[in-house]
């Protein structure tokens, strides 16, 4: 114990006894809400487009308006967050994050909604690198992948939910109700942490050299991902990924991307990061064919299909906790030179666990394995064919992400959990985008009759690639933590 008062523990160092549970569970209510935003709008653009009397392509700009802060403001965000206490920041974030779907639902026209949209995409930046710093300050070093295992299982779960939950709006409310939807859950969120988490004082503005980042990546990253999402249709746009080049190299060789590169250097860190993407980009592709091919294909109505794919979501669910579990399971004391560090330079005294790796990889596995159980797909196959392998899938999914990150946060130095934060949901922010933009390129090149099969192997692939990613660690666990200690030492 410090001498300091609850509201100024470091991050990092929980008492003997403190562990803060209903924080975990905010952090897991506004992943599910953050992330079920990102799907819900998409079903209702035709919707949207038709009530504000509007073309396609602009409704279209009510999912980009959301996506280009959200993915853009990622870095600037964690590095502003690392000096900023997380009630003020969580609260600031979740009252706008509602008040801008309220803004939405009320749009007279299409201006309107794109610019709530826009504001919106900023909070929901700040949520996402929120949800797993909520989650590894909250606990002990020994509880961190069952506290991870809440955000990490429930955000995918709003991802996959949100068609589904849209559809129902859509047919029995209207497409206003989809914006709505949200509020309740924020306002809950909201109440709970403000009851839940010790006070931190008022939010420290950003500066003008982080004002300055959050410029330069908002560039670079709006020019990746409008390629991202228009390169499908015309393989012209790749072109603009030349001019998302300057200002990423700028911002990363000045003092904003030095907390960046510091926490990637953490051996081990790097490929982890790519497990998490290339996890996302394999979980997005292999949802995208399926649906399309159960629809299109095999002439299975829209319920059938919802229910079909929610199995995927139904074993992840289910295999969540369970992966919490087993990464904190068994536990090693650590020599005291080992012993990681708060940034206030107090000792992090208990055991950490040693589980993470080895559950985070056979989950890994686990989703491999159905994903390939699924590139043999075809017409004879009954929905409940596709369902069981889809829960196989699902289920090494819930038992890699709470482990996953729980490895990444745990081996981040301490003043950089933020940091640590903002790459991880950047990561799986670019497998979602990734997956289904590779899925179609792979189904155009193969053609009508082979291209259900090429991105369902694409999906393989590119999730099976986590498995060696997650293999091989940099260093030993006490290595990595000796390194992290140094770091954190002032």
């Amino acid at each position: 114990m410090t001498g300091r008062g609850p509201g100024a523990e470091q991050p990092g160092h929980i008492p003997v006894g403190r562990d803060r549970w209903l924080p975990v569970a905010v952090a897991g209510v506004l992943s599910f809400v953050a992330m079920l935003d990102m799907n819900i709008v998409n079903v209702a653009l035709a919707n949207i487009a038709d009530g504000l009397h509007v073309s396609a392509a602009t409704a279209q700009w009510a999912v980009l308006a959301y996506q280009l802060p959200l993915v853009a403001l990622l870095f600037p965000v964690g590095r502003w967050l690392d000096g900023v206490g997380a009630r003020s920041a969580v609260a600031a974030a979740t009252a706008g994050f509602a008040l801008c779907s309220a803004l939405a639902a009320a749009a007279p026209w299409a201006a309107w909604l794109i610019a709530a949209r826009l504001t919106q995409g900023v909070f929901g930046a700040v949520l996402f690198v929120l949800m797993p710093v909520l989650a590894i300050r909250s606990v002990r070093p020994e509880l961190r992948g069952r506290a991870m295992s809440v955000p990490a299982t429930l955000g995918p779960l709003g991802a996959v939910t949100g068609p589904a939950v849209g559809g129902l709006l859509l047919d029995h409310v209207g497409w206003r109700a989809v914006f709505l939807l949200k509020i309740p859950l924020c306002v809950l969120a909201l109440v709970v942490a403000w009851r839940a988490m010790p006070p931190d004082g008022r939010p420290r503005l950003p500066d003008r050299r982080s004002l300055v980042d959050a410029l330069l990546v908002a560039g670079g990253m709006a020019a990746l991902l409008l390629t991202l999402t228009l390169a499908p249709d015309d393989p012209g746009w790749w072109v603009l990924t030349l001019a998302a080049v300057p200002p990423l190299w700028w911002w990363l060789r000045g003092p904003g991307g030095r907390p960046l590169t510091g926490v990637l250097r953490v051996p081990g860190l790097a490929r982890a990061h790519g497990a998490v993407l290339a996890l996302a980009a394999g979980f997005a592709a292999l949802h995208y064919v399926i649906a399309l091919h159960l629809q299109r294909d095999d002439g299975v109505s829209a319920t059938t299909t919802g229910l079909t794919v929610l199995a995927f979501p139904l074993g992840m669910g289910l295999a969540g906790p369970l992966g919490g579990r087993l990464a904190d399971l068994p536990h090693a004391r650590l020599p005291t030179r080992c012993r990681l560090r708060s940034s206030g330079g107090t000792p992090m005294r208990g055991r950490t666990p040693t589980g993470a790796r080895p559950t985070a990889v056979a989950g890994a596995m686990l989703m491999a394995v159905g994903l390939l159980l699924l590139v043999p797909l075809n017409g004879d196959w009954s929905p409940m064919d596709v369902a069981w392998r889809l829960a196989l899938a699902g289920v090494g999914m819930g038992l890699n992400g709470g482990p996953t990150q729980a490895l990444i946060m745990g081996a981040a130095p301490p003043e950089r959990t933020a940091t640590a934060g903002s790459t991880i949901q950047l990561a799986r922010g670019l497998g979602f985008t990734l997956g289904p933009a590779l899925a179609t390129a792979a189904w155009s090149l193969a053609g009508p009759r082979h291209g259900v099969h090429a991105g369902l192997c694409l999906a393989a692939v590119v999730g099976s690639l986590a498995v060696p990613l997650l293999l091989l660690p940099g260093r030993r666990n006490a290595a990595v933590a000796q390194q992290t200690a140094d770091t954190a030492s002032p």
